[in-house]
């Protein structure tokens, strides 16, 4: 069989459909495999307020994770002929380790800290209508953090950068806010409603929205803001 033979039958509409369900299968389970220590922890955890720094402790493991993750689906070509899911997530996770803790980490404290000041208003001595501010710097805190595990998975920027312009994105490219915003409420309304082990079963999938999502403000970054391309 010839190459062009190949080619073109690794580029019909099924094959690429085919390539995306194996890419996101693949994905999933190295996925699972990475964040595995933290979840196994989660999942033993009582559903208690009292335990929510244990909760953003277990999640240390799965900003790595989710970060390969990113990686890989957004280097992955969807040709059947092409596909190295595996090998993409594992360079991911090595290349992407240490600045997706250094924006994962912070992130969780934060969220932590709102989180237990939301559930210990009386506590704390603050009036009931501090529930607004604090949901919204919550937002905020989530979807920067967010955006900045999307730059620092994608792009070599210095930590400072990335924070930059996940800030300075969340006003350029709205609509991807907006996007990741909706992301994370469902995510979280998937978690109260079932159980932490659903949303882990669409980590793959949830890892591909924010790609998807993200094209905006990755686009623009990769114009404006490298010299080469990005990929």
């Amino acid at each position: 069989m010839s190459t062009a033979t190949r080619r073109e039958f690794g580029a019909g509409p099924l094959s690429r459909v085919a390539a995306l369900v194996y890419t996101l299968l693949v994905v999933e389970v190295l996925l699972l495999v990475c964040a595995a220590p933290g979840l196994v922890a989660l999942f033993a955890l009582e559903r208690h307020v009292s335990n929510l720094p244990l909760v953003a402790v277990c999640a240390v493991p799965l900003g790595p994770a989710l970060s390969a993750a990113l990686y890989a689906l957004h280097h992955q070509r969807l040709d059947l002929t092409e596909l190295h899911p595996a090998r993409l997530f594992w360079r991911g996770y090595r290349v992407n380790l240490v600045g997706s803790l250094l924006v994962w980490v912070p992130m969780l404290m934060w969220l932590a800290l709102l989180a237990i000041n939301l559930v210990n208003l009386t506590a704390v001595g603050l009036p009931r209508w501090w529930v607004v501010p604090l949901l919204l710097v919550a937002a905020g805190v989530a979807v920067v953090g967010v955006n900045a595990l999307v730059i620092t998975s994608l792009f070599a920027f210095r930590l400072r950068d990335v924070l930059r312009l996940a800030g300075y994105f969340v006003l350029r490219t709205p609509a991807v806010a907006v996007g990741t915003a909706l992301l994370l409420v469902a995510a979280v309304v998937l978690t109260l409603v079932t159980s932490e082990a659903a949303l882990a079963a669409l980590g793959s999938v949830l890892a591909l929205a924010l790609v998807r999502g993200g094209e905006p403000m990755t686009s623009v970054i990769r114009q404006e803001f490298t010299r080469a391309d990005g990929d």
